[in-house]
């Protein structure tokens, strides 16, 4: 199950790093891990291979929704790391909707308006955490593409390479996500496989 939405009670001290994010959480309730594994989850999901050789649409969409791929995927690998994991992925869900909150205010929205877009969000992550984990519990490799067709490229019409090659990435990262510690995960040190993962080569994307 992904993350209630609910505030996280992350209330260890905030120390030098994360100027990135940290400049935009300048009295943030999130600790260093979880600034840390949004970091590093921010900086995969804009990796320039996932929008030219797995076609993902360089939009507004097609970046929150591989913020939001890349986020389920620690999500489900930290809930198997005990309480311990669960309060980090519960933190990580907070952080990620803080920002998008940040984001959309940037971007013009209207205070009256963010709660509904926000809700909006939640629940189009809640349905895609259903559904990709789902396919992933199951191995089910048509199911996946299916689930990474209906929401990665919902605002597009990509190759079958380009779903297939998303498809193996995923599975990839979730191979080498299960290959790291519980206490590296839950103290940020996260990583991800190279996203430099070909398409099939007979079709030309």
């Amino acid at each position: 199950m992904p993350p209630r939405a609910s505030s996280c009670q992350c209330a260890r001290r905030l120390g030098a790093g994360n100027v990135m994010l940290k400049r935009f959480f300048s009295r943030s309730r999130f600790d260093d891990a979880t600034h840390d594994l949004y970091e590093i989850i921010v900086a995969q999901a804009r990796q320039p291979v996932l929008y030219t050789d797995l076609a993902v649409p360089d939009t507004l969409d097609g970046r929150f929704d591989l913020v939001v791929l890349h986020a389920i995927l620690v999500m489900r690998r930290l809930r198997r790391s005990g309480k311990d994991g669960a309060d980090a992925a519960q933190c990580l869900f907070d952080m990620m909707f803080a920002d998008f909150d940040r984001t959309l205010r940037e971007i013009g929205v209207g205070d009256l308006k963010v709660g509904k877009r926000i809700k909006q969000m939640a629940q189009a992550f809640y349905g895609r955490a259903q559904s990709y984990g789902e396919a992933l519990e199951r191995g089910d490799d048509a199911m996946l593409a299916d689930a990474l067709r209906r929401n990665l490229y919902g605002t597009s019409t990509p190759p079958d390479a380009a779903v297939a090659g998303a498809g193996r990435y995923v599975r990839e990262q979730q191979a080498h996500l299960d290959t790291q510690a519980d206490a590296d995960l839950v103290a940020g040190r996260l990583t991800f496989a190279p996203a430099a993962l070909p398409v099939a080569d007979d079709a030309s994307i």
